[in-house]
């Protein structure tokens, strides 16, 4: 409950990667994805694990991701 204290205002608080990932793929699928996020890894053979790998190491392409789905909740 303490955690949820120190970030009031952040929606993205206690939401996986993992969880943001499926919610765009199921919402959107792969292909308008790729559309509004133009990265490699939604438009060639892509998957939630090799999706996951990049964007945990590519914070540009994360926050896109995320603000993804802040427009889509």
């Amino acid at each position: 409950m303490e955690e949820k204290q120190q970030q009031p205002n952040n929606p993205l608080h206690g939401v996986k990667l993992v969880d943001i990932l499926e919610f765009l793929v199921e919402n959107y699928g792969w292909k308008e994805m790729s559309l509004q996020v133009d990265i490699n890894c939604f438009k060639k053979d892509p998957s939630i694990k090799s999706s996951l790998k990049f964007l945990r190491r590519t914070p540009w392409a994360r926050e896109k991701v995320e603000q993804l789905y802040l427009q889509s909740i």
